[in-house]
């Protein structure tokens, strides 16, 4: 009996450092990512200066990823999940470095090879979150819970990636950042290929997989998710909370900073007011999240995560307000995104999670095209103050839709169809 007690202990204990070794790779990568969305369009500018290759580079960058984090997984479940991982993981260390040793590097091999390694990164980040449940079951960890960890580390990582961007230019150079990025891609394949190992029979099968036909494995994925119209709902409420947001933090927050203070920093003050609300929610989230009711919270978080942030703008022009108002909608913020991801993995089966995820991340991440772009628009046409007041008022009118609807019983009776109680 105590052979066995020690095995499974011992088992548990590997499933941790498992699950320890996926979220730092995680962290690693996101860090070198970041570092990158910095250092690569900089480096453009410094060898072309021009403002128009620099937006094409970094459009090079997100479109393949959204493209290949959809029509690249039924591949990617034949060819086998944690397999996909690592290479796509080493691949993209590659590509970045690279770029890294070619000083006279020209625009068009560069755009390729950021292009690659965007397509890489949207493949290599679904099979990542697949990879995610079955390690944290593993690790006797609730999937509620290790969402949280794996959003919230993402939020670290975006905070401080962007400014540690800035010093590695300063220090070493646009492209030796770029090795920056690079190395952080190894280092993830490598903890991955080492440490992370999910128990036989929690991956989907990879013979089923190349069995079925590659345009039918999408459209069992498409069908599956259109069909559960509570995840439909919440995919929907993400999409307009990305696009509220982008308006928000790339149009709106600046041009009132230049119209009440015309000074820059204070736009990174307002930013990482948000940014540290959001580590501290996730924080919070993380010890607390599995006691609260998951699609109750979701409305809750979704409808005062945006919606008070652009009021607060358009009506007040006290930096204090803002940046209070913008902490608090940090906190609320860390909720949506952990509880999203666990609906998913409690109603997608294991066999279309790849596929599910590509969409639903695709879906959520092209509004992020949008809303800098229709909130330029409105400013152009209504002025700043009647444009975010607008804003606001819109985003706070649809976000409060799930909240009034969850109140009256509707979408209740929806999440009584989760697999695994929705409370947990």
């Amino acid at each position: 009996m105590s052979t066995v007690g020690e095995n499974t202990g011992r088992s548990r204990t590997a499933s941790r450092i498992g699950l320890g070794a996926l979220l730092t790779g995680h962290i690693v990568s996101m860090l070198g990512s970041v570092v990158t969305t910095v250092a690569v369009p900089w480096l453009v500018l410094t060898s072309t200066g021009s403002a128009a290759k620099m937006g094409l580079i970094s459009m090079a960058s997100v479109v393949p990823a959204l493209l290949a984090g959809v029509f690249a997984t039924p591949l990617t479940d034949r060819f086998g999940i944690r397999r996909t991982l690592i290479v796509a993981e080493c691949v993209a260390a590659l590509a970045m470095a690279v770029v890294a040793a070619t000083p006279d590097i020209g625009f068009l091999p560069l755009a390729v090879l950021v292009a690659v390694k965007g397509a890489l990164t949207g493949v290599g980040g679904r099979a990542q979150h697949v990879l995610l449940r079955p390690v944290s079951d593993a690790a006797g960890m609730q999937i509620i819970r290790t969402t949280a960890i794996y959003d919230g580390a993402g939020n670290v990582a975006m905070v401080t990636a962007a400014p540690l961007g800035g010093l590695l230019i300063l220090w070493l150079g646009p492209q030796g950042a770029i090795w920056f990025d690079a190395a952080s891609f190894a280092l993830s394949a490598l903890l991955i290929g080492l440490l992370v190992h999910p128990p036989a029979g929690t991956m989907p099968d990879r013979g089923a997989a190349a069995n079925e036909g590659y345009f039918t494995a999408l459209r069992r994925g498409a069908g599956h998710l259109w069909q559960d119209r509570l995840l439909v709902g919440m995919l929907a409420m993400t999409s307009v909370v990305n696009l509220f947001t982008v308006a928000n933090y790339a149009v709106f927050v600046p041009l009132w900073v230049d119209e009440h203070f015309g000074a820059a920093p204070a736009v990174g003050l307002i930013l990482g007011a948000f940014a540290c609300g959001a580590i501290a929610g996730n924080i919070a989230f993380t010890i607390f999240g599995p006691k609260l009711p998951q699609y109750l919270t979701f409305c809750v978080s979704v409808a005062l995560c945006v919606a008070p942030r652009q009021l607060t703008l358009g009506l007040t022009d006290s930096l204090v307000v803002v940046l209070v108002v913008s902490v608090l909608c940090g906190v609320s913020q860390a909720a949506f995104r952990p509880i999203l991801g666990a609906m998913l993995y409690a109603r997608v089966p294991v066999e279309l999670q790849n596929r599910v995820f590509g969409m639903v991340t695709a879906v959520s991440g092209s509004s992020l095209a949008f809303g800098a772009t229709i909130a330029g628009l409105a400013v152009a046409g209504l002025g700043l103050q009647p444009a975010i007041v607008l804003s606001g008022s819109v985003c706070l009118v649809v976000t409060v839709i799930p909240l009034l609807r969850y109140r009256s019983g509707v979408d209740a009776r929806l999440t009584a169809d989760t697999k695994g109680d929705p409370h947990q």
